[in-house]
């Protein structure tokens, strides 16, 4: 699996991208596209910005095969659809055209704050 750098003019803590080596670059530019295109349709239903541009998203990995496997974090541990969040994560990936299966994990290292977010969810939620 090989390391690709962040989409250019992401957040400054945008997620880890790894990258299938066996995929030819031209799909894999068009599933890293969809895929981040599939987050960005998941919201925090008590934020008005969506989870990629909050900067929840910590890595996503797309392996030989087309599986996706997503490192996810919340605003807050406690969050009320921390049980939920996840599978509308799996479920927006996994529409993706190509993706095969999808892995969601939660975690909360390093916990989440507010420099993570890109200047897009900035403005959405006027925190500057």
């Amino acid at each position: 699996m090989t390391e690709a750098s962040p989409p250019e003019g992401s957040a400054p803590n945008s997620p880890e991208v790894g990258l299938g080596s066996g995929i030819p670059p031209e799909e894999l530019d068009r599933l890293t596209d969809d895929i981040i295109a599939a987050l960005k349709t998941v919201y925090d239903p008590e934020i008005p910005a969506d989870i990629y541009e909050l900067g929840l998203i910590y890595r996503v990995d797309i392996d030989d095969e087309r599986n996706v496997t997503i490192d996810m974090t919340l605003t807050a541990p406690g969050c009320p659809v921390a049980g939920e969040m996840p599978g509308w994560v799996e479920n927006a990936v996994a529409s993706v055209q190509g993706v095969k299966d999808v892995k969601v994990n939660m975690v909360f290292d390093p916990p989440w704050d507010q420099s993570r977010m890109s200047d897009e969810a900035r403005v959405a939620l006027d925190m500057w």
